[in-house]
């Protein structure tokens, strides 16, 4: 197993947050493969607020079906966990407003990071949001 730097493993959920179409998430995918990064991306949307759950669920889900983590109590808590780290640094911008963007997870070794990259406001009005969680698992 490679023992990768987290800056480098938060470097690539950034990367799948921010690609701009299903292929170029493709593309990074394929490209963080080759350096022995896991990588997955979901998006989402809603009210802030009752959007939460939803958010954190749509990570656990996508981490799994891209087998960054077992289906164990361990490996969902970790990308919940880091899940809402990411939307606690969201928050405070986005309070009673709508947001929607993409959750990137990337995985290497023991480093799990989930970025959270959105759009936060009312109709067309948007301001740009970005929160990023680290876990450490086994």
């Amino acid at each position: 197993m490679v023992i990768g730097s987290s800056k480098e493993v938060a470097a690539a959920a950034l990367k799948m947050a921010i690609s701009r179409s299903r292929e170029e998430e493709r593309a990074f995918k394929e490209m963080l493969q080759a350096e022995g990064i896991q990588a997955a991306a979901v998006d989402f949307g809603g009210e802030m607020m009752q959007s939460v759950k939803t958010i954190i669920e749509r990570a656990v889900v996508a981490a799994k079906r891209e087998f960054l983590v077992d289906d164990t109590h361990m490996g969902e808590g970790a990308v919940a966990g880091a899940t809402h780290e990411a939307l606690q640094q969201i928050i405070p911008k986005a309070f009673g407003l709508n947001l929607g963007g993409k959750i990137g997870l990337a995985r290497r070794g023991e480093h799990l990071s989930i970025a959270v990259f959105c759009a936060v406001g009312l109709l067309h009005l948007n301001e740009v949001a970005v929160g990023l969680g680290h876990r450490a698992i086994k």
